[in-house]
C-alpha cells in the first residue's frame, strides 16, 4: 500500500515533527557544541536521563552517550553529574515544569529542564555549581542545538528565566507535593512510611544525598594505617570508618587514587565490607559467592583467606567484571555463569559457607543508584523477593553439614530482609547466628554505609 502525501505545508518535515506521529528520539545524534562547554554537558546528560525513562540504567545509558559523543574524561565527568544531580531530584524537576505549563513538554526537551533546574538550585551549604543565568544561557544553546529539541529552544529559556524570577515560590508550591519534596514515586515513600514511621524521613533524605567515595584496603597488601599515611602524604583527606574501610573526604577518579590500579584498594561501600568477616571463611575452605557481580566481596574475601572460591552470576559480562577486580588484585577464583536457582552448573561437591548476595529492589543502594528509585515498580518487590528466595532455598541444599551461609541483600524492603531470613529459617530448618541485621542508610564522621540486611544460618549437622 502506498504512503498518503503529507499535508500541505508540512511537506518534507522530518517525521519527528509530523504533527501526526510520534517522535522517534534521535538518542545518537553529536550536536555541534563544543566539548568542553556546560551546553555539550546538558545535552549528554539529558540524553542519558530520556533513556532511563525508557527504561534503560543510568550506567547504561552513560556508557552509550560517551561512546556517541567520543566525550573527553573531563566532559564525561561533567556529563554524569548532571546526570546523578538529574535523577536525584527528578520528582521535583517534573513537579516545577508541571507548575510553569500546561502542556509537557517533547521527552528531551523535558530531560533537559530536568537536568538544568537542579543547576539552578542551591544545596544545603548555600552554594550553587554554576550561576544561574549561565545555566539558562547553555542550555538554551542545548536546545537548539538538537533536532528533538530545537522546536522548543524559546519554551526552555522561557520556564528557565521564569523559574530564576519565582523560584522561592514555586520551590515552596511543589514541596507540598510528596513526590516532589523527597523525589521518590509516591509507592515508594508510602512503603518506607509503613516499614519505618519512625525514621522514614532520614531515610529518603539519606537517598537524596550524594555518596561518599569508601574505599577497602587489601589486607594482603597494606595495613589500613600505612595507607592512611599514604593518602596524608598525597595530600588526600580521609578517615578510617571500619576494619579495612577508608572514607575519602572528597570523590576522586579510581585511577588518581594511590595504590588502587596496584590492587592495593578497591572501591566498596563500609556497609559491603561486613560480608567477608561474618562468613568467618579459612584457609582451604570451599566457597561458593552467589550472584558475584561485580565482584567485591568475592575479592575481599580471597583477600581474607586462601580459599577456593567460586564466583557465580547470570550475566557472563558482569561475570567478565568479576574477573578484571580479580586480576587487579592478584586473585585467582573459578568464575561460574548460571542462574543461582538452578542446578545444572553444580559439580556435586558441598560448600563450607555460602554467600548469597541476592536480587532484590537495591532500594537501600538508592543514593549510589537514584535511577533505581524510577526505574522500579511496586510489583517488584514481590516478584523480586520469590526469585531470592527460591536462590536461597537452592543454595541451601549445596550447603555442607556445620556450613554457613549468609544471606545478604541491599534492600530496605521488610520483604526481601527480614520477613524473607524469617521463612527462610522455618523452611529449611535453619540455625540463625549472629549477624547486624538491617542497616539504614546513614551518613556522619564515624559511619557511613548504604543500606544493607544481614541473616547468617548454619546448617546443624
Amino acid at each position: 500500500m502506498g504512503t498518503a502525501p503529507a499535508p500541505q505545508g508540512e511537506r518534507g518535515l522530518r517525521p519527528s515533527y509530523h504533527r501526526d506521529l510520534k517522535p522517534a528520539l534521535q538518542t545518537e545524534f553529536k550536536a555541534e557544541l563544543k566539548a568542553d562547554s556546560l551546553a555539550f554537558a546538558l545535552l549528554g546528560a539529558a540524553t542519558a536521563v530520556v533513556q532511563v525513562r525508557g527504561g534503560m540504567a543510568l550506567p547504561q545509558a552513560l556508557t552509550g552517550v560517551f561512546g556517541t559523543l567520543d566525550a573527553t574524561p573531563q566532559g564525561r565527568g561533567a556529563i554524569q553529574d548532571i546526570a546523578y544531580r538529574a535523577m536525584r531530584q527528578l520528582g521535583r524537576s517534573d513537579a516545577l515544569v508541571g507548575a510553569m505549563t500546561e502542556k509537557a513538554p517533547e521527552p528531551l526537551a523535558t530531560a533537559l529542564l530536568a537536568c538544568a533546574l537542579p543547576l539552578m538550585q542551591l544545596d544545603a551549604a548555600g552554594n550553587a555549581p554554576y550561576e544561574a543565568f549561565t545555566v539558562v544561557d547553555q542550555a538554551v544553546t542545548a536546545a537548539g542545538s538538537h533536532p528533538d529539541t530545537a522546536r522548543a529552544k524559546g519554551m526552555v529559556n522561557a520556564l528557565l528565566r521564569r523559574f530564576l524570577r519565582e523560584r522561592d515560590a514555586l520551590l515552596a508550591s511543589v514541596a507540598r507535593q510528596p513526590v516532589a519534596r523527597w523525589n521518590y514515586p509516591q509507592w515508594w515513600i508510602d512503603a518506607a512510611v509503613t516499614a519505618y514511621p519512625q525514621d522514614w524521613q532520614r531515610i529518603l533524605a539519606a537517598g537524596d544525598e550524594a555518596p561518599p567515595l569508601t574505599l577497602r584496603v587489601n589486607a594482603r597488601k597494606s595495613p589500613v594505617d600505612d595507607y592512611l599515611a599514604v593518602l596524608a602524604e598525597a595530600g588526600i583527606g580521609a578517615r578510617r570508618i571500619g576494619p579495612h574501610a577508608v572514607r575519602l573526604d572528597k570523590p576522586m577518579g579510581v585511577h588518581g587514587i594511590p595504590g588502587f590500579d596496584a590492587g592495593i584498594v578497591s572501591v566498596q561501600d563500609a556497609a559491603a565490607q561486613l560480608a567477608a568477616p561474618l562468613l568467618d571463611v579459612q584457609d582451604g575452605m570451599r566457597v561458593l559467592d552467589a550472584c558475584a557481580a561485580p565482584g567485591g566481596k568475592t575479592c575481599h574475601i580471597l583477600e581474607l583467606a586462601d580459599a577456593h572460591v567460586t564466583a557465580l552470576d547470570a550475566d557472563p559480562r558482569r561475570l567478565a567484571r568479576v574477573g578484571e577486580n580479580l586480576e587487579r588484585l592478584g586473585l585467582s577464583a573459578t568464575l561460574q555463569a548460571a542462574e543461582a536457582q538452578t542446578r545444572g552448573w553444580w559439580d556435586g561437591e558441598g560448600y563450607d559457607r555460602i554467600l548469597a548476595d541476592v536480587p532484590c529492589t537495591a532500594s537501600g543502594i538508592v543514593r549510589r543508584h537514584p535511577d533505581i528509585r524510577w526505574l522500579r515498580r511496586k510489583a517488584d518487590t514481590l516478584q523480586l523477593a520469590t526469585l531470592s528466595g527460591e536462590i536461597l532455598d537452592n543454595l541451601w541444599q549445596m550447603l555442607r553439614p556445620n556450613g554457613k551461609l549468609l544471606f545478604v541483600t541491599c534492600s530496605l524492603w521488610p520483604q526481601e530482609s527480614e520477613a524473607q531470613a524469617a521463612a527462610f529459617a522455618v523452611r529449611n530448618g535453619a540455625t540463625r547466628l549472629d549477624a547486624p541485621g538491617q542497616l539504614l542508610p546513614v551518613g556522619g564522621a564515624e559511619q557511613d554505609h548504604d543500606g544493607l540486611f544481614y541473616a547468617l544460618f548454619q546448617k546443624v549437622a
